[in-house]
């Protein structure tokens, strides 16, 4: 008994040491489970050609803004500034703060970014879309079921950006290697 209390103690001291190991799983599973689906996301907002970096599709402002959007017949020249410049700022948010995590460069702001967007997208979801109604699709914590889009999936992804933005990228990144250099010669 005393030899396997002691493997276990040894193995708890080299994970314990292994600090390295949770920000890059971290990534490597944001990488894994939700790149392409924020990739993927973004891409139906896109407008029609080159400039369509500029110009939200029309999904964009149903998938944004579903309320206001039917309000207005579905025509997006009816919406303002304000909706047009969120619409963008949505597009470019799900193609950049997720590059940024993976590549591993400003990841802490990248994460906390992410936080606020799934913070978002979940309200749009609540409100927007009128899931509010919907007790299987918002779940509950504690409940027998582990698979709600909103209390289950996403508390998981914010856990997992949360390790981010404690932890920050761990050594396989971009922000080590642009990392200040400590000073050896003191």
């Amino acid at each position: 008994m005393n030899s396997l209390i002691s493997l276990h103690n040894a193995l708890a001291t080299r994970l314990d040491r292994a600090d390295w190991l949770i920000p890059t799983l971290a990534r490597f599973l944001f990488a894994a489970i939700l790149l392409m689906y924020f990739w993927k996301s973004a891409l139906t907002k896109l407008g029609d050609g080159i400039l369509g970096l500029f110009s939200p599709s029309a999904g964009a402002y149903g998938q944004i803004f579903p309320k206001a959007f039917e309000q207005v017949g579905y025509d997006s020249s009816q919406l303002g500034i304000f909706h047009w410049a969120v619409a963008l700022a949505g597009t470019w948010a799900e193609f950049i703060l997720p590059a940024l995590i993976v590549l591993g460069l400003l990841t802490r702001l990248a994460a906390l970014g992410m936080i606020g967007f799934v913070a978002v997208q979940t309200l749009t979801d609540l409100y927007g879309h009128g899931v509010i109604g919907e007790a299987k699709t918002i779940g509950a914590w504690f409940d027998n079921g582990a698979s709600s889009l909103l209390m289950d999936q996403r508390s998981l992804w914010v856990f997992l950006l949360v390790i981010l933005v404690i932890k920050g990228a761990g050594p396989l990144s971009l922000d080590r290697l642009l990392a200040p250099k400590p000073d050896t010669d003191n």
